[in-house]
């Protein structure tokens, strides 16, 4: 019995809409783009990295504008693969 009110839709619109409005304030034109581009290929990612920036951004430890440089480093910090060591 999964029923969605109408206004869990219009808060999750506001959340989106809010999110948007704020990802554009804190990112150059050059990490939007990029932004835009990684939503095309792994809108799951852009998704994970959206909600990293608004942590970031809400700790205070967003200082400035992001700009392409700064997003490609935060990118590396969400995809790092885990290295694992097997012992026998």
């Amino acid at each position: 019995m999964n029923e969605i009110n109408p206004g869990d839709i219009q808060k999750m619109q506001e959340f989106e809409v809010m999110k948007k409005n704020l990802i554009r304030k804190l990112m150059t034109k050059d990490a939007v783009e990029r932004m835009g581009r990684i939503r095309l290929v792994k809108p799951e990612l852009a998704e994970q990295l959206e909600l990293y920036l608004i942590q970031l951004y809400q700790s205070g430890e967003i200082k400035g504008m992001i700009d392409d440089k700064q997003l490609r480093g935060l990118l590396d910090v969400l995809t790092a693969k885990k290295q694992f060591k097997i012992r026998r």
